[in-house]
């Protein structure tokens, strides 16, 4: 089996672009990937047509020699473009290994430890601005079975926060918690905004609230920040979006710097890579939660890891989405209480329709994190997906 062409497919989704990666070969056996990185997209799509030159011809079923033949002949290695490139492609290739033995992808990692994982939602509140809102949307998510919530409620601050944006912060979480109860896990999204001083003390005035994890309260760069953090932090800490590969994680891990790690499966090394940081993971008590607010390609690609991860713990999915993301993929996601079912079908068990991605081509799309814009995510049509 030799690959003969790798093509990428941008697909405009309101809030971002998804961007997915098609590996086709010689013997029809094709694997998909994803490698939606928000807002680089021109960028991305460039790194990987360089990987498709260094591919074509080759055994795609060499998956651990291509990536790190990939990640060497790079020279300047890591970094959020090429490691998404890569990701994307090392998704696409496991894919082609289930496919071409007619088995699920996580069968080739050892088999399941996990029937079903849990999940917490993301843009479960889209639009809500006060925190009234927020409190009515987490009752309707909640009424769907939804057990555990997360977002950001931090408006525009960045590094501190007024007195007057901090009491309405807590207001918000107030709000929800009475909302939903205290059974539902609450999930507090920092998005890597705060100084020390100002993530203690947002970490502090939330432990009434008992959230499951005070996530990013600090930029990605500094990993002594983040333990700061967390050593004065009366809340779990959670990190990793922002870490590539196994050898940024290796700091967090010697440091003890987070109490969950939440690495990407589009941007970290793909399946293989995120394999090798939930062991790392695993040998230090540390649960893995990753990081998954992106396409359906990139939700498949997780799921078959989280079934063969022993110290997996919860994963995040969006809530809703645009309403042409049910013609894009044949994702067909089984929900039950709070759980989504490993699907059994060969490789990621999921197919792009190229031609559905042709019709929501790229459209640029800015960064809303500091801009007060966060909670508009959605249009005003959309569909559950799951």
């Amino acid at each position: 089996m030799k690959i003969t062409d790798i093509k990428t497919f941008t697909v405009d989704c309101f809030r971002t672009n998804w961007v997915f990666v098609k590996v086709y070969t010689d013997e029809g056996v094709d694997g998909v990937g994803e490698a939606t990185l928000e807002y680089k997209e021109k960028a991305l799509v460039g790194a990987v047509e360089h990987i498709r030159e260094a591919l074509m011809g080759k055994n795609p079923l060499t998956i651990e020699k291509h990536w790190h033949d990939i990640y060497r002949d790079a020279y300047w290695r890591g970094g959020s473009v090429l490691m998404s490139a890569l990701s994307a492609v090392e998704i696409a290739l496991w894919d082609i290994l289930g496919k071409s033995l007619n088995v699920p992808v996580y069968q080739l990692l050892g088999g399941k430890v996990n029937d079903m994982v849990r999940i917490y939602v993301n843009g479960w509140f889209a639009g809500a601005k006060e925190p009234e809102e927020f409190a009515e949307k987490a009752k309707a998510a909640v009424a769907r079975g939804v057990t555990a919530l997360k977002w950001d409620p931090f408006g525009k601050s960045y590094m501190e926060i007024s007195n007057a944006d901090l009491d309405k912060t807590i207001r918000c979480v107030a709000a929800v918690r009475e909302a939903v109860g205290e059974q539902v896990d609450l999930l507090i999204e920092g998005h890597g905004r705060f100084n020390i001083p100002t993530g203690i003390r947002i970490a502090k005035a939330l432990e009434p609230f008992k959230p499951m994890f005070f996530e990013e309260p600090v930029p990605p760069d500094n990993l002594d920040a983040l333990k700061a953090v967390r050593e004065k932090s009366p809340v779990a800490i959670s990190a990793g979006e922002r870490l590539y590969t196994r050898w940024d994680y290796k700091p967090l891990f010697d440091k003890m710097a987070a109490d969950y790690i939440q690495p990407d499966i589009s941007h970290a090394g793909g399946i293989m890579e995120l394999k090798k940081i939930a062991a790392e993971a695993e040998c230090r008590y540390i649960p893995f939660a990753p990081h998954n607010p992106s396409g359906p390609v990139a939700n498949a690609a997780t799921l078959q890891l989280a079934a063969s991860c022993p110290n997996f713990c919860i994963l995040e999915i969006m809530y809703s989405d645009v309403v042409w993301r049910k013609d894009i993929t044949n994702e067909k996601l089984e929900y039950k209480d709070g759980y989504i079912r490993i699907p059994d079908k060969p490789g990621l068990g999921i197919e792009l329709n190229e031609a559905a991605c042709a019709e929501h081509p790229y459209r640029p799309h800015t960064l809303r994190h500091y801009t007060g814009a966060l909670t508009d995510i959605r249009p005003a049509k959309t569909e559950f997906y799951f």
